[in-house]
């Protein structure tokens, strides 16, 4: 059934006055998770502490995520950020033998590069798969050169953060895995845009968090784990709510739990817990593949505006080869996204392009108003 935009516009209070198209930043607030965030602040009042509800609500956000990734719910992790995930798991990756290094990417952003460069101090040796020349593409033959036998880990994202390149991940995950590695994904850009199976896929990890397409609030992230009560390793950095039993309140032992919680730590967001679910539950209502198809045309729309008026569009437009953001070449990005502002339109910048990040939620005529303004201002680009 196609979405009613009209209905669906109602019930996100900011497109009344602003023409969102930074998604890939920060999702817009809803009616419902603005509900949600009223729900968890009425507990606080009645109760106080109400930690048997909280802990339900956070295994609701388990189930919910589960269904997002068409996995089952145990093999899914609930952190504060995906840093505490990737930190979690580069703190269970021991070099071992042979098996020293970790692949990176020219696309990666800052956090997984980062967190895998300070492993170095632990003597994880690290090689970063390069872009071609054009700066949109990393060959496969990149991957193929860099993965071998003292291959640990491959860290790759599935959609670049600056210009909306989508990586095609199936050929990595299997040269990686035919070598023996592991195989770690950032879909951050992507949830929430499109389907997406993490079984399916075939990466052993998979990061994400709520804040952008998922429509769900900063603090709250998640990490699946394949097939978690067989994989083999464990953290060193835990906390209570990471073991097998949170009540147990066991200071004399570690005993963390079989499932992906192992990956856990201490108290969880719980005011993000209520907004997320609701989020991630509003989406999903919404249907995933309804949503893919809106973003599809958005960005089309986009990328037809500047290739008809010769602007200098940086992301491939190729289907499967980019994201739910488009990226415009600017001779002055920060100019650009001010002068866009002016004009009552929320987009951002990096890397010297201006991202324009649609979501469902967005029409036809957001993006006329988009291009419009971009003609005014052309100089920029």
């Amino acid at each position: 059934m196609p979405l009613d935009l009209n209905a669906i516009r109602d019930e996100f209070p900011l497109l009344q006055s602003k023409i969102y198209l930074n998604n890939c930043s920060y999702g817009v607030l809803s009616r419902t998770v603005e509900r949600a965030f009223h729900e968890y602040l009425r507990s606080r009042h009645v109760y106080g502490s109400h930690w048997e509800q909280w802990v339900t609500r956070l295994e609701r956000l388990r189930g919910v995520l589960g269904e997002l990734l068409q996995c089952v719910p145990a093999d899914v992790s609930v952190s504060s950020s995906v840093s505490e995930s990737v930190n979690s798991l580069a703190g269970s990756i021991v070099p071992s033998g042979s098996r020293d290094t970790v692949v990176v990417t020219d696309f990666d952003f800052p956090t997984t590069s980062q967190i895998w460069l300070a492993q170095q101090r632990r003597g994880v040796r690290i090689v970063r798969a390069p872009a071609d020349e054009s700066g949109l593409h990393i060959p496969l033959e990149r991957f193929d050169e860099l993965i071998d036998e003292r291959t640990l880990l491959v860290s790759v994202p599935y959609v670049c953060y600056r210009n909306g390149v989508r990586l095609h991940l199936e050929p990595i995950i299997r040269l990686a895995h035919d070598r023996g590695a592991l195989v770690l994904v950032d879909a951050y850009q992507a949830l929430g845009s499109q389907p997406l199976s993490a079984p399916e896929l075939g990466a052993d990890f998979l990061v994400g968090g709520c804040l952008k397409y998922l429509l769900g609030t900063a603090g709250m992230a998640f990490m699946y784990v394949r097939d978690s009560e067989q994989f083999p390793i464990s953290p060193t950095s835990t906390g209570w709510f990471a073991q097998e039993d949170v009540n147990a309140m066991d200071i004399y032992h570690n005993r963390p739990a079989s499932s992906a919680r192992r990956f856990e730590s201490g108290t969880p967001n719980i005011s993000g817990i209520y907004a997320c679910t609701a989020g991630v539950e509003l989406l999903l209502g919404y249907g995933l593949e309804n949503v893919q198809r809106q973003v599809d045309h958005l960005t089309g729309r986009i990328a037809e505006g500047a290739a008809t008026r010769g602007w200098p569009l940086i992301t491939p437009v190729e289907d499967g080869c980019h994201g739910a953001m488009m990226a415009l070449a600017s001779t002055d990005a920060p100019a650009l996204v001010r002068q866009l502002a002016d004009d009552g339109i929320v987009v951002s910048d990096r890397d010297g392009n201006v991202r324009i990040a649609p979501h469902f939620y967005n029409n036809d005529d957001d993006i006329d108003s988009l291009l419009r303004s971009l003609e005014k201002n052309s100089q920029l680009l």
